[in-house]
């Protein structure tokens, strides 16, 4: 995200700055002079008040639609509204108890994802979004192999109790069951309790430094191994993330525009572009907005992004948000993203 501008404000154009912005998020109709002088604690006049909007246009930080004499706010002006004018308050105590009745510990951790996913979705009326825990940041609990026919391995990782993944592999030879049952507790000696990637890493350093002098056999394992830990075959960013309520977005007005939406929902079914958007949030310490193009997509151009990023025991795995357009209620949105990844992360620290 690149830097925003500085802007310096007079008082009173930061106060109708605030004004316009808020009722524009709360009407979704472009703000005239006349409708901020009546609201309250304006005490100047309409003229005055449309003299200090052509100032904030000039700047950059409102438009004029050519069907209206109003004015809407910019992608500019809700950065501005954003980061030095919003007014946040953490979510009622009913809201967060509800939020943590959902996300029970005792529940795997692909069905805790989509619960978050799909309270955002539900809670504000956009799209959810949260990307799944890697496995490769998970440790592992157990290997096991079992020969087949065909120069063929089935592998059995056993990550945690409800995450258990079974692999086919193809070796250059048939295996005993002996063999592979010593493959095992090699591994399992060396290797239980690592992080897969790191075991993956290690792996794959062993075999390129000491190939040659290692004994055949502990050659033969330490291929078999790297079959197993390296990346799955099918394996791809669509799996990484999931989604829920990208149909909520067709009842908001400003995304009404049929290119708009076929756009966005192009992105959504690609998966891609947001997952990478989520990924460069994972490192940000706390909610990250990005509002119109500072996502760096063009389908995202007419919305708001606002993530933040969740933990277990300290190590983060992952990005939870919501899309939504970029007239979004932030001050109800951003504390219940926070909100939603703190529990999310309490929920899964629980279970590891």
């Amino acid at each position: 995200m690149t830097a925003n501008p500085v802007y310096e404000f007079t008082e009173r154009e930061q106060h109708i700055l605030k004004l316009l912005v808020d009722h524009y998020i709360e009407q979704g109709t472009p703000v005239g002079s006349r409708t901020i002088s009546r609201l309250p604690g304006i005490d100047i006049s309409a003229a005055s008040v449309r003299n200090v909007m052509g100032d904030l246009e000039h700047m950059g930080l409102l438009k004029s639609p050519h069907t209206s004499a109003g004015r809407v706010p910019t992608s500019a002006a809700f950065r501005v509204f954003v980061d030095s004018l919003l007014e946040v308050k953490p979510p009622d105590e009913g809201t967060v108890e509800h939020i943590r009745t959902l996300l029970d510990p005792s529940l795997s951790d692909q069905a805790l994802v989509k619960i978050a996913s799909n309270y955002l979705s539900g809670f504000t009326r956009m799209a959810g979004m949260v990307t799944v825990p890697r496995r490769e940041e998970k440790p592992l609990k157990q290997v096991e192999f079992m020969p087949l026919s065909d120069r063929r391995v089935l592998v059995i990782l056993i990550i945690s109790d409800d995450d258990i993944q079974n692999r086919i592999i193809h070796v250059e030879r048939d295996y005993s069951k002996d063999e592979l049952a010593e493959f095992a507790r090699e591994l399992n000696a060396v290797y239980l309790g690592r992080p897969l990637v790191e075991v993956r890493d290690r792996l794959r350093q062993d075999l390129e430094s000491t190939r040659k002098d290692m004994s055949n056999s502990m050659q033969r394992m330490i291929d078999v191994a790297g079959q197993v830990f390296g990346p799955e075959e099918g394996d791809d960013d669509e799996d990484s993330m999931v989604m829920a309520g990208e149909t909520n977005l067709m009842g908001h007005a400003d995304l009404g525009d049929v290119d708009k939406l076929r756009s966005l929902f192009d992105a959504f079914q690609q998966k891609r572009d947001i997952f990478h958007l989520l990924e460069r949030c994972i490192s940000a310490d706390g909610v990250q907005i990005f509002i119109g193009r500072e996502s760096g997509y063009d389908a995202l151009g007419e919305c708001s992004v606002v993530t933040a990023p969740y933990e277990i025991n300290g190590k983060l795995l992952g990005v939870l948000g919501v899309v939504g357009p970029k007239r979004m209620s932030y001050a109800q949105v951003i504390p219940v993203v926070d909100v939603t990844s703190r529990l999310l992360s309490a929920a899964l620290n629980l279970r590891n």
